[in-house]
């Protein structure tokens, strides 16, 4: 006879490192540049079950489930996929556990944990993140059932409250200060570099301020396609490097692992203008060489720069994040309502398909008991008898098992009885 045990249930685990704990210099060196190189080391590493992860100009994140986290082999993990030291990454890197994971994953998806709140910009890079790693396998039901909340939970906190109305995006925010240095942008050349969700933020802004610009990237082809969907005039990136010397503002959004703007490129270009050139760098990894902010008259933005700005958002919103926080601390409650009783599902699945078989065998014997006494429409009827008659007998001790391991002090017994009682063995 097998014994009934109780498998492990899988726990969460978080580490990350964004823009409160890191600027942007030390942010972008933690980022992975292959993703699915990440995923498989993180989850050899680490052992994980599932394992998902957001990277933007502002974070890097790792969510993951386990049977036994442990926080020390992630850290590992993540020094491995990064080409960084174990101490680099542990000094620097911020964990989360539990219900705690889901509250901040809540949070972010909703633009309460963004530089800029309740911009529309990170609920994107969420969903994206999650269907990367479910469509290559590395996430399961777990993860699934909470990153599908947290991205419900995002666009209603947006639908109710408004707290994404007149909210300012990286790429908004760096128009913005243009402008504030330009007084206006209509009479300038601007040039964008970058064909992704960053730079068609970028291009959104520059088209509501009646500029026009020039777009280019690291393929002629995508800056035409780029253009063709959100505005701006194609060049190939080998003219737009020969128009440095003539443009008032330079756009930096790609997610290049160089520098595509050096120190010689600028100097060169502006060794014979006297007019001021505007950089702004909104990359992960930054792609503007730093150093060129000492040539004169070249002002460079980065994404540290702009969390100058954040303070004034957030004091603007203070009622919208307070709608926010209570939409999500309800949330919670339903979350953590939906995982314990997905813990009780092996069980109830398991019990089900044991009662089924024995439906079946009765069934069949029942049948050959009767014979030639019966025809097609009697068997017909009977089989549906059987089937009722299980839902009737089932439904309710299987309703209230869901509903008994709600009560966090009474799940641990409650599971261990109902296995005891219909000798459950996770193998089976």
């Amino acid at each position: 006879m097998r014994t009934s045990t109780l498998s492990q249930p899988l726990q969460v685990i978080n580490a990350r490192i964004t823009y409160r704990n890191a600027p942007i210099h030390l942010l972008e060196r933690f980022a992975f540049l292959d993703s699915n190189a990440a995923h498989r080391k993180l989850i050899e590493i680490a052992e994980l079950e599932e394992c998902i992860i957001i990277q933007t100009c502002n974070r890097v994140e790792i969510f993951a489930a386990s049977k036994n986290p442990d926080s020390r082999r992630l850290l590992e993990g993540w020094a491995n996929a990064a080409g960084l030291s174990y101490i680099e990454v542990a000094d620097n890197v911020e964990i989360c556990t539990g219900k705690d994971v889901i509250l901040h994953l809540l949070k972010l998806s909703s633009g309460l944990d963004s530089l800029v709140i309740g911009e529309d910009q990170v609920l994107g890079q969420v969903k994206r993140s999650f269907e990367f790693s479910r469509s290559n396998g590395y996430s399961g039901s777990l993860l699934s059932v909470i990153f599908d909340r947290a991205i419900k939970i995002g666009g209603k906190v947006r639908t109710i409250t408004g707290l994404n109305k007149g909210s300012v995006s990286i790429g908004s925010m760096a128009v913005k200060l243009a402008e504030e240095h330009f007084d206006k942008l209509s009479n300038k050349r601007v040039l964008l570099i970058g064909s992704g969700e960053g730079a068609s933020l970028v291009a959104k802004s520059l088209k509501q301020r009646q500029a026009s610009f020039m777009i280019t990237s690291r393929t002629f082809d995508r800056a035409k396609s780029f253009a063709e969907r959100v505005g701006g005039n194609p060049v190939p990136f080998d003219s737009a490097v020969q128009m440095f010397q003539e443009v008032d503002l330079i756009f930096m959004s790609t997610t290049a692992p160089y520098y595509l703007i050096t120190y010689d490129r600028i100097e060169k270009a502006m060794a014979n203008r006297d007019k001021w050139l505007l950089v702004f760098d909104l990359s992960n990894p930054r792609t503007v060489e730093t150093k060129i902010s000492t040539i004169k008259k070249v002002k460079l933005f980065n994404m540290d720069q702009i969390s100058e700005k954040v303070e004034r958002n957030i004091r603007s919103r203070k009622n919208e994040i307070e709608s926010a926080e209570r939409i999500i601390d309800a949330e919670m409650k339903m979350v953590d309502t939906i995982l314990k009783r997905k813990e009780a599902e092996p069980i109830v699945i398991s019990i089900f398909k044991d009662v089924d078989g024995i439906r079946e065998r009765e069934l069949k014997k029942a049948i050959s008991m009767l014979g030639t006494k019966i025809g097609p429409e009697e068997r017909r009827i009977l089989e549906q008898f059987s089937y009722a008659m299980v839902e009737a007998i089932m439904s309710t001790p299987m309703n209230r098992l869901r509903k008994e391991i709600e009560t966090e002090s009474k799940k641990e017994d409650v599971m261990r009885i109902a296995a005891r009682l219909f000798n459950y063995h996770e193998d089976r």
